[in-house]
């Protein structure tokens, strides 16, 4: 028996595994630290009132013979017609129109974006953003892709463009970006788009933030761009849109018109599902097309305007500072350059210890977030403030 020795070349903890070891070793030795955290990306209102309804009635149905469910319906890949129905009408809002066959839902977007490997030959020229979200390049390096890297810095906004000469396979974006907080205009993403279908690449296409986008000038679906379909998987989550961080659900957009040296990826992604996967509950099914009632669209997005306006308020104070950033207007993460050349962990070590505060560096998430620091704005809107006090005072 051989292992898979790939894992060797990825670090040997997680990026927020460091963090949290970090900030243990702090709390031991000052216990009585008030710590606020600004660093890992998880949110902190609870699911919404139409979501809880919607699942304690799954719960009670679950309990009665006539209303007990099994596995789901393979027939449509374990996704429940109401929820597909569900998400095609959203997508008809954005002008999008999708096939019932084309909507697969999962227990959320990280699960996907690595079990997409699975449909990839070893022999693919993977393109990564630099920063990156650690899980990208993690899942590749075990699955043995050769990555490269696009340059994403302070020049081009972090919004990089595609380089005709670079030949690439495959290419992830995630826009609103994770770490970042840049945002793709139509023009940006149609430039990507061309760039795959000329090197008959495919693009997977991250839109975890989506719902954070209130610019109307700004899309929230890489297929509002023609030719899209032909080249990119689109994947989801309402992890951040509505708080399913410990509830788990997501999903993936697969194309029909998706197809390679003759082979429809749809139909290939769909035998990997029923072979690999057995689907999400119908419970949480019921709690996900809540999100997209009438009732559950109202309240999800008054979390997401609290949480947009912890970001203004981390925003406001930078601009007093005179400390360049980007994200926080479209997105509830806000990348900012380390103040007097800092490196991005000497900058967290001077929060934690100076202002008991919570960030994530830069350097973290690759060579071009050196110098660089992500706040999110996913915390208590009283204990952002507070954070945002103490971080100007330690600034000033």
């Amino acid at each position: 028996m051989k292992l898979n020795n790939n894992f060797d070349n990825i670090p040997e903890s997680y990026l927020f595994a460091n963090i949290g070891k970090k900030v243990n070793e702090y709390k031991k030795a000052n216990p009585n630290a008030d710590i606020i955290r600004l660093g890992i990306g998880d949110v902190t209102l609870p699911l919404c009132e139409a979501v809880v309804t919607e699942m304690s009635k799954a719960v009670r149905e679950m309990g009665t013979p006539e209303g007990f469910r099994g596995y789901g319906p393979e027939t449509n890949c374990y996704s429940y017609d109401f929820l597909t129905d569900a998400l095609k009408k959203y997508y008809a809002k954005k002008n999008i129109s999708l096939e019932d066959h084309e909507i697969f839902v999962s227990d959320g977007a990280k699960s996907d974006l690595g079990s997409i490997m699975d449909l990839l030959d070893t022999d693919n020229i993977i393109l990564l953003p630099d920063p990156v979200y650690p899980a990208y390049l993690d899942v590749n390096v075990i699955a043995g892709h050769k990555v490269i890297f696009s340059n994403a810095n302070y020049d081009n906004g972090f919004v990089p463009l595609p380089d005709p000469s670079v030949k690439a396979d495959v290419i992830y974006i995630c826009s609103p970006n994770n770490p970042t907080g840049a945002v793709y205009g139509f023009d940006a993403l149609k430039a990507w788009v061309d760039y795959a279908l000329a090197q008959k690449a495919l693009i997977i296409f991250d839109a975890a933030y989506e719902a954070f986008v209130g610019d109307s000038s700004l899309p929230t679906s890489i297929y509002q761009v023609e030719g899209a379909k032909k080249c990119a998987v689109e994947i989801c989550s309402l992890s951040k849109t509505a708080g399913f961080t410990g509830t788990r659900c997501g999903y993936t957009i697969v194309p029909s018109d998706l197809v390679f040296d003759g082979t429809s990826l749809n139909k290939r992604w769909q035998r990997r599902q029923t072979t690999k996967y057995n689907g999400t509950s119908y419970i949480i099914q019921r709690g996900a097309a809540a999100v997209f009632s009438d009732a559950g669209f109202r309240q999800t997005r008054e979390q997401i305007a609290y949480y947009k306006n912890n970001a203004a308020v981390i925003g406001a104070a930078l601009d007093e500072l005179g400390i360049w950033y980007c994200g926080g207007k479209n997105s509830p993460y806000i990348w900012l350059k380390c103040p007097n050349g800092m490196k991005s962990w000497e900058f967290f070590d001077l929060l934690l210890e100076k202002a008991q505060v919570v960030g994530t560096p830069g350097a973290g998430f690759g060579k071009n977030g050196e110098g660089y620091f992500r706040l999110t704005a996913f915390g208590n809107a009283e204990r952002t403030k507070e954070a945002v006090e103490r971080l100007k005072k330690i600034l000033k």
